[in-house]
């Protein structure tokens, strides 16, 4: 099946089915978020527009890219988070690419944001649930990121059903430059097992779908049926 691999400067219309990819490191963290507890997501197109979300609601917890900074319960680094206990909570999220990947295709009718954490669940998904070409939404150094790219196209291959190694993909990412700049600390708000939980395939058996909801872009997990081997 001929999938679309696109930056996000690249996006021109509406694509029917869109999978926004940003492995390092919001949809890792997204994942673990709600593994957490976190029952939903909402994507905030801009740090203010985050804090004023969290403050506008009781209860509501915010999240960005960075160092920590005041207003913000948590940053976007999935060993920091894997701790947490936000059992019901909603968490605001706003990061440098992923949540601004999924805002620019939110109108979509099928949105899902993935990483390897949830990549087999995602293929899943998209055999059950979608007919068609995918638009991939590769967030990382506009379109370039070679972890995003191997991601999705890891999900575009196990889609098509047969025995896809993971091993090639995984690699990829591991010697991507956004994994050294990870591991050498170039990225704030960073833990030192981050790439780790970054790489982990399958970690979870869920995927992670974006809805327009009363006008706030909100990312669910969405359960998926056991994983057969053939996308392991």
């Amino acid at each position: 099946m001929d999938h679309h691999f696109v930056g996000i400067p690249e996006l021109t219309g509406v694509p029917r089915v869109a999978v926004v990819i940003d492995v390092m490191r919001a949809f890792t963290v997204a994942a673990w978020a709600f593994s957490r507890g976190v029952e939903r997501i909402v994507l905030a197109s801009t740090e203010s527009e985050a804090l004023a979300l969290k403050e506008s609601r009781s209860g509501w917890l915010a999240l960005k890219d960075g160092a920590p900074a005041a207003g913000f319960d948590a940053v976007n680094s999935p060993g920091l988070l894997r701790s947490c206990d936000f059992a019901g909570r909603t968490l605001v999220q706003k990061t440098t690419a992923g949540t601004v990947g999924a805002l620019a295709v939110a109108n979509a009718p099928l949105v899902l944001c993935a990483s390897f954490v949830v990549a087999g669940p995602t293929a899943l998904f998209l055999q059950t649930k979608a007919s068609g070409p995918v638009t991939f939404v590769v967030t990382g150094e506009g379109g370039q990121a070679d972890e995003d790219l191997a991601c999705a196209e890891y999900i575009g291959q196990s889609m098509a059903g047969g025995d896809v190694e993971a091993a090639p993909y995984i690699h990829r990412a591991r010697t991507s430059r956004a994994a050294a700049d990870l591991a050498g600390g170039l990225r704030s708000g960073y833990h030192p097992d981050d790439v780790d939980l970054c790489l982990e395939i399958d970690r979870f058996s869920f995927a992670m779908m974006a809805r327009q909801e009363e006008s706030l872009t909100v990312l669910r997990p969405v359960a998926v049926p056991d994983i057969p081997s053939s996308i392991r």
